[in-house]
């Protein structure tokens, strides 16, 4: 198995927290954005959309970050992880949903700008952030984790973002909510931590 990786994406960083969680040994193979290997036609035969993370088991090959942590859950995991129920899958999917969308154009952007550069509007997508770190705090005042009773896949999507949001300018704690769920996710068996850089607001309380 290999993860194709960028160490400072936390899209990247979600499959390789999931991988360390269920303890699955994968070669991790680093793509240079700076050289552009995610646009050579190598990685494009892996991924036409240049994008990572990637992963090849034994040529099987799962783009997109949420993509991946359904199958390695599907194929690897404890079933917890996903739970097969109507309900319990669809709360799941509602925050993958949410990862995919709320957190990509909120901590996800922010943090975009200030470690990468990226060109949007400073000001809204901080704004954003803090509207869906609000609504998470407030889904998480009366239960340990985000979807059910226990950790899920949907936990570890939006984690990665969450925890750096101060990279992005992003004051996450004021939170107090997300903050017991973001140590309560670190103390996980096998937790892999998401690489900092040292952009952004001091990251701490």
């Amino acid at each position: 198995m290999k993860l194709y990786y960028v160490p400072l994406s936390g899209h990247s960083h979600r499959a390789r927290l999931f991988l360390s969680l269920i303890g699955m040994d994968a070669e991790i193979v680093e793509v240079n954005l700076a050289e552009g290997e995610h646009k050579s036609a190598d990685f494009l035969t892996l991924n036409p959309f240049g994008q990572v993370p990637v992963l090849d088991d034994d040529g099987v090959i799962i783009a997109d970050s949420t993509a991946i942590l359904v199958y390695l859950a599907k194929k690897y995991a404890d079933k917890s992880w996903l739970p097969e129920d109507p309900i319990g899958a669809a709360s799941v999917q509602r925050w993958l949903s949410v990862a995919s969308g709320e957190i990509a154009y909120g901590p996800c952007a922010a943090r975009l700008v200030s470690v990468f550069g990226a060109k949007f509007d400073v000001e809204e997508v901080i704004a954003r952030a803090h509207v869906i770190l609000k609504l998470i705090d407030a889904e998480l005042a009366d239960r340990s984790w985000i979807a059910a009773n226990h950790p899920t896949i949907a936990d570890v999507a939006l984690y990665s973002y969450i925890a750096r949001a101060p990279e992005g300018n992003v004051d996450r704690f004021q939170y107090r909510n997300v903050s017991a769920w973001l140590a309560r996710v670190e103390a996980l068996p096998g937790f892999f931590a998401f690489r900092k850089t040292p952009i952004g607001i001091p990251d701490a309380a």
